[in-house]
């Protein structure tokens, strides 16, 4: 059975266009890595959980805040390189990127030493210009750019 995860894409418009909030994987895999290391945040889910409600609470779990909206988009599902699925929804909204708080992970860090770390989902979140986004996204989860804009030019 393949995973599965959804996710919240806030975005906002701005003079020079639209920005989308993106998190930085913390980790030490994605301490010294910029592109490719962002994501829409996200989270796991099981059978019989609401994917749109887990969207919800992954989002605050990995920015220390309620999704900052109350209109949510559909943007559909998209399948990963390792074939995990992910549903993600748009929603218009403003937050200080600065000042979100990530929940934490353990992880054995170095490997094989026996030392248990503890390190932020998300180490920092970031607005990104959509150009600015494609090059910093995880590139399966790019997709979801182009379908973001497709529905803010939908009249």
């Amino acid at each position: 059975m393949a995973r599965t995860s959804a996710g919240v894409l806030l975005y906002r418009r701005r003079d020079e266009g639209v920005e989308v909030l993106l998190g930085h994987m913390g980790g030490p895999f994605w301490a010294r890595k910029d592109d490719g290391a962002w994501s829409i945040p996200k989270g796991e889910y099981g059978d019989g959980e609401d994917p749109f409600a887990v969207a919800r609470r992954e989002f605050e779990e990995e920015l220390g805040t309620p999704v900052p909206a109350t209109d949510f988009v559909p943007l559909g599902e998209v399948r990963q390189a390792g074939g995990k699925r992910l549903t993600v929804w748009a929603a218009e909204g403003d937050l200080d990127a600065a000042r979100t708080r990530s929940n934490t992970f353990e992880l054995e860090w170095p490997p094989r030493s026996g030392r248990i770390q503890e390190f932020p989902e998300i180490d920092r979140a970031a607005w990104f210009g959509i150009e600015q986004a494609r090059a910093g996204l995880v590139k399966g989860q790019v997709p979801y750019l182009d379908r973001l804009l497709e529905r803010l030019l939908q009249p």
